[in-house]
């Protein structure tokens, strides 16, 4: 027998262990889940995990983004602040809200999500409250801190939430659905905006504090209905059978994805793995690719509208078929790449289309053409954000170090909506060049690291098929395997220490 045969035959005997130690070791073996009919159960599934997480981002971005609704209804004025002040008082939200992100996902993790997440809308809604009774600079400025704080981890930790419900190829679509809200909220601000501006003078006070008053008012009602709705791990989710239960996790587990069950346990050495991975640092750069246009445009849509030829009312109203435009294209996107299943590919088709979308805000001077390129531009930012979300998450394996991951690489992209929120200056204003310019180089730093994530993620794969990074499991004879990629007594061992680490993981570009 040839060398090369005996080689396929050991490869071939690696798989058959590994089908034979998988079997052996199913999760809680003794529950028979043949009669579940898995179409029907995974719609039970998203309709009890998807709307109410949709309903919760909405109000985040709601929440986080109506100060630019406001800012056209006098509270510049009212507050005797300068320009200069204003984009300060947007920038310092985003030290807390990134900075506690990765905490707040290990969190998210060892409690509740229905405690966790349903206690952060409470607070932010008490706190967005108390913006509408705001008399000055100084106490605006503490309240964007509280904000960040309390609003801190909603995002990534919807996000984790979700890797641990769906499979890989499945995450791409519900992540659009739930992210959709966002575009959702950009539209719904400007009409509800608008509508609250009536309320100008009632129990004295102006339109822009009724704003704040009555979003605030009802996130704390939300979130108080959260603790009863919002469902938590398979686990442990009250809506789904013992039978169900067994069932996702098994299918969980078929993903690679061999921490679903509750079975992992919190170690500091997740929190070391995740930030000395290579794909952790990548996934930081895409995420500033698109998260610093997200937060400039979600900011300043309303504003460049205004600066066009448009009142307050009718920029705001104007806002509301730029982002019904990208909620349909985000949720189309979505659905799309999970069956194309080519993450990079999608990326850089969509980072190209805002390249030509910004490029074309920089050189118009006519205020229809601006218009249309503000569409081009939401084409391209929010459906980036569910599909590299997705890409990220599908490549790290183990529900802690995937936590710190998201958690990480959310929290470095959302810091730089700091340095956005400050880049639409009054004095560039009606065309914004500067501010156009800036994000036009977040897009460029996004197809960067898009190729480059590709490129490595395609080395380490062909490296893996090679068998460089073979183990020695105890019980397999290997000619590959290599005591330097770690000794284990069965492949499943191999699998559940190593997670993405493992030689038969493979990553999705």
């Amino acid at each position: 027998m040839s060398a090369k045969n005996e080689v396929h035959d050991d490869i071939n005997s690696h798989k058959e262990d590994q089908k034979y130690v998988h079997e052996e070791e199913l999760y809680q073996p003794e529950v028979d889940t043949s009669g579940i009919d898995e179409k029907k159960l995974m719609r039970k599934v998203d309709w009890n995990v998807i709307p109410w997480l949709a309903l919760l981002y909405l109000l985040n971005s709601l929440d986080r983004g109506n100060i630019g609704n406001a800012k056209l209804y006098s509270l510049e004025h009212d507050l005797r602040m300068s320009d200069k002040q204003y984009l300060l008082a947007l920038t310092l939200f985003f030290f807390p809200y990134s900075l506690f992100e990765p905490a707040s996902n290990v969190a998210l993790r060892r409690l509740k999500p229905s405690t966790w997440l349903s206690s952060m809308l409470v607070l932010w809604g008490i706190v967005m409250t108390m913006h509408g009774v705001v008399n000055n600079y100084a106490g605006l400025v503490a309240l964007r801190l509280l904000l960040g704080l309390c609003e801190a981890g909603l995002y990534p930790g919807i996000a984790f939430y979700i890797t641990s419900w769906y499979k890989s190829s499945e995450m791409g679509t519900k992540f659009a659905l739930f992210f959709s809200s966002a575009t959702i909220a950009g539209a719904f601000s400007g009409l509800l905006a608008a509508a609250i501006a009536n309320m100008d003078g009632v129990g004295n006070k102006p339109a822009w504090a009724w704003i704040f008053i009555l979003e605030g008012l009802f996130t704390v009602v939300i979130g108080l209905l959260s603790y009863v709705v919002i469902q938590d791990f398979p686990h442990n989710a009250k809506f789904l059978s013992e039978t169900e239960r067994v069932f996702i996790i098994r299918r969980l587990q078929s993903d690679n994805k061999l921490s679903a069950g509750g079975g992992e346990s919190y170690r500091f050495a997740h929190v070391k793995k995740s930030l000395k991975d290579w794909k952790t640092w990548f996934a930081m750069a895409i995420y500033m690719g698109f998260d610093g246009p997200l937060y400039a445009f979600s900011l300043f849509t309303p504003s460049i509208i205004n600066q066009l030829g448009f009142t307050a009312t009718k920029a705001n109203l104007l806002s509301v078929p730029v982002y019904a435009w990208g909620c349909l294209v985000t949720v189309a996107i979505g659905f799309w790449a999970d069956r194309l299943g080519k993450r990079c590919l999608v990326n850089i088709g969509l980072f190209g289309t805002g390249l030509v979308g910004y490029i074309i805000l920089i050189c118009s001077r006519t205020p229809a053409l601006s218009y249309f390129a503000v569409f081009l531009a939401i084409s391209s930012i929010f459906p980036t954000v569910p599909n590299s979300v997705t890409w990220v998450a599908s490549n790290v394996e183990g529900s802690y170090k995937r936590a710190v991951t998201l958690g990480v690489a959310i929290g470095f992209g959302n810091l730089n909506g700091a340095v956005t929120s400050n880049i639409y200056r009054a004095k560039d204003q009606p065309w914004y060049r500067l501010g156009h310019a800036i994000v036009l180089g977040y897009i460029i730093i996004g197809i960067i690291s898009s190729l480059l994530f590709a490129y490595f993620l395609r080395r380490e794969n062909i490296k893996r098929d090679r068998g460089e990074r073979d183990e020695v499991i105890e019980g397999i004879d290997n000619p590959n395997a290599r005591k330097s990629n770690g000794v284990y007594p069965s492949v499943e061992a191999a699998k559940m220490d190593k997670g993405d680490d493992w030689s038969g993981f493979r990553y999705t570009i």
